[in-house]
């Protein structure tokens, strides 16, 4: 969502950052303590991967990988969580997942096909009326897979100068869809992929009337409460749950800038707004991508994949789209996963199809297509690499 407004926005924040240093420039600064060296069991090819990644310009602060497999966790880390006090990434640091929130809406959503309280056939004019009538007859599963043409409300030039004018605005999520509803569909449904953020806010607003419970609540009676995800929210405003993986704009010559709280998460809510930790993110992708949320038959209908249809930004290997979930068929076999990235966040998080093996990526800065995309082709490779360690042993 934030991806456009991050760079405009930044120069605020760094202006009074640089204001803030310059009154207070006898102040005592911590130590900036180093990142701990690897293990002697960490596969160095790897950990350089990671330090090249933090070493390039415009790169990330701090970065950690979570390998999973047998109940054991391997950990990856170079630079810095956080540059105020030098402390490392750690795998029980909360963080913002960006549109991996989005892989939740649709294990809510799936959960309740299951149930028989939705379908992939049901309609949005069916649940939510009072949405355009151009929208009403799209489907859950082209919302799932983001065919619907939904347009995106996060592109309303209205939405984006309320965020630019005020980051901390409160939006009422339920109504972020009126942002979009005097667009027209930007294509004819189930005709062509498009990523949009409208998709999973529709979804959960489907979820809520099918069911009469709040989107959060569902949240915790079908996803949180069967995977064991104790350190996983979707809480109000700005703040993070502590401890936290700090997210910076880096933006050379330039100073990184914090920008862990700069923005309202109330603007996303079910597209983007959800907050875990790299060890509870790691536990609910072998949950979702295995399947031991849903029943095999809504299994197989998720992964009916569309070939070349990419998440944002692409993951590692060639990507292709099914319901709330990305197919990445890396060099060494296939996992199942999606992507994110927010101001001062980029993440990945996958397991293998049978959901024994997970892996989490996250680093502390935004890259993508559309910010520091000069930087999207390393950060894929060394996000390879990873996969191919975790589907070699």
């Amino acid at each position: 969502m934030v991806a456009h407004l991050a760079g405009r926005r930044s120069r605020l924040p760094l202006a009074v950052a640089a204001l803030l240093a310059a009154a207070s420039a006898g102040a005592l600064v911590p130590p900036v303590q180093a990142a701990p060296a690897p293990e002697p069991s960490h596969d160095r090819g790897l950990q350089r991967g990671l330090e090249q990644l933090v070493g390039v310009p415009g790169g990330p602060p701090g970065v950690i990988a979570v390998l999973t497999r047998g109940g054991r966790a391997e950990v990856y880390r170079a630079g810095v969580g956080d540059l105020g006090t030098g402390q490392p990434p750690h795998a029980t640091d909360h963080m913002r997942i960006a549109s991996i929130a989005k892989a939740f809406s649709g294990a809510v959503a799936l959960r309740l096909v299951d149930q028989g309280k939705l379908s992939l056939d049901t309609t949005v004019g069916r649940l939510l009326p009072d949405l355009p009538t151009a929208w009403h007859k799209v489907t859950l599963r082209q919302m799932l897979n983001h065919t619907s043409g939904l347009p995106d409300f996060t592109g309303s030039a209205e939405f984006r100068a309320i965020l630019t004018e005020d980051p901390h605005h409160v939006f009422d999520s339920r109504r972020l869809l009126d942002f979009a509803a005097g667009q027209p569909l930007a294509f004819r449904p189930g005709s062509r992929y498009q990523y949009s953020n409208s998709d999973n806010i529709a979804v959960a607003l489907m979820a809520e009337a099918a069911t009469g419970c709040r989107y959060e609540d569902l949240l915790k009676r079908l996803v949180y409460q069967p995977l064991g995800l104790r350190q996983t929210s979707l809480p109000p405003g700005f703040r993070l749950p502590r401890p936290y993986l700090h997210g910076y704009a880096v933006d050379p010559p330039a100073p990184p800038e914090d920008v862990t709280e700069l923005f309202d998460t109330s603007g996303v809510w079910a597209s983007g707004a959800v907050v875990s930790t790299p060890a509870d993110l790691g536990r609910f992708f072998r949950g979702y991508a295995g399947g031991s949320l849903v029943s095999p038959h809504t299994r197989k209908e998720q992964r009916k994949f569309l070939p070349g249809a990419a998440s944002e930004p692409a993951g590692p290997g060639v990507n292709s789209a099914g319901l709330a979930l990305f197919r990445y068929a890396t060099r060494c076999g296939v996992l199942y996963g999606h992507t994110g990235n927010t101001a001062g966040y980029t993440q990945l998080a996958a397991a293998t199809p049978d959901g024994r093996k997970s892996l989490t990526f996250s680093i502390t800065t935004q890259i993508s297509k559309s910010v520091k995309p000069e930087l999207l082709p390393q950060l894929r490779k060394v996000q390879e690499d990873f996969a191919c360690a975790l589907l070699r042993r």
